[in-house]
């Protein structure tokens, strides 16, 4: 094996135990639900009256990763929905792993499906790491501007990602980033520096008429430095967990699988006319 290869090994480390993470069982995946979440047939209330779109991270998929955000919106009220997307071929359960710009065009093919079983005119969507990322592409190049109020973004890597300085590994190794862009090319786009993020952030981190909030955690190991996932522009609001709830421990999964307090501020942020204060007791609302 040629040294660069085994210097790689950490960081498909990294990679993998965050598929097992997000991927806990494949037989989860079997057995969507067949109400509420993914029904085609709810329609929005007056009070919520946009569908939530749930966008998973990268070797997610659209059970797994929402087993416990997806019904806690939907005993809130809201028509939600999820999708899979960029499946490699021959690669089942594990997505996003495809190219970033043609998950892009995956979602927008979904958000209008979705728009027209409930009849709302616009979508919200909330995003799990690059499913926090992704849709920046689809509002700002497909046209998602018009059908998108707000984006949430768990974790996401808007900015890019070091793998906690990996990542900076991969020039020193002649054609390991081709060798990644080829394999994974979903993984390649999210590397800092990337062809595709130099394209998504030039000019401005948002357009004009969508409400963006991105939700971090300081203690993720794996969108680094968690800084790195702010956004900046007039309609962002940006939120640590640790300045809501300074005992918060999430890492970079468990902000998207199972952290309530998080939870708390993606509803704020898809209702803000009745947001209330995220504190840690919010783990238990």
């Amino acid at each position: 094996m040629l040294p660069w290869k085994r210097l790689l090994r950490p960081l498909a480390a990294v990679l993998l135990t965050t598929a097992v993470a997000v991927v806990p069982a494949a037989s989860a995946h079997a057995a969507a639900p067949s109400s509420g979440w993914n029904d085609y047939s709810c329609k929005p209330s007056a009070a919520h009256p946009r569908p939530v779109v749930l966008v998973h991270g990268t070797f997610g998929n659209s059970i797994d990763n929402w087993l416990s955000l997806a019904p806690y919106l939907e005993a809130r009220g809201y028509c939600v929905f999820s999708l899979d997307y960029g499946q490699l071929p021959g690669v089942p359960l594990f997505y996003g792993l495809g190219s970033i710009a043609a998950s892009a065009g995956q979602l927008q093919t979904f958000v209008d499906r979705v728009l027209s079983a409930t009849g709302a005119a616009k979508a919200d969507v909330v995003g799990h790491s690059q499913g926090g990322m992704m849709p920046r592409y689809y509002l700002k190049f497909l046209g998602g501007d018009a059908k998108v109020n707000a984006l949430v973004g768990l974790a996401p890597d808007n900015h890019g990602t070091t793998l906690d300085g990996l990542a900076n590994l991969l020039p020193y190794f002649p054609g390991a980033e081709e060798l990644l862009s080829a394999a994974t090319p979903g993984l390649a786009d999210q590397l800092v520096g990337s062809a595709f993020l130099t394209k998504l952030n030039a000019g401005g981190d948002t357009v004009p008429g969508v409400h963006y909030t991105v939700i971090a955690t300081k203690h993720d190991e794996v969108v680094t430095p968690y800084s790195s996932q702010f956004l900046s522009g007039s309609d962002v609001h940006n939120v640590l967990l640790q300045n809501l709830c300074s005992v918060d421990l999430s890492e970079h999964v468990a902000i998207g699988l199972i952290d309530r307090i998080a939870f708390h501020e993606v509803a704020n942020a898809l209702d803000p006319a009745h947001a209330t204060a995220t504190t840690c007791a919010s783990a238990f609302s």
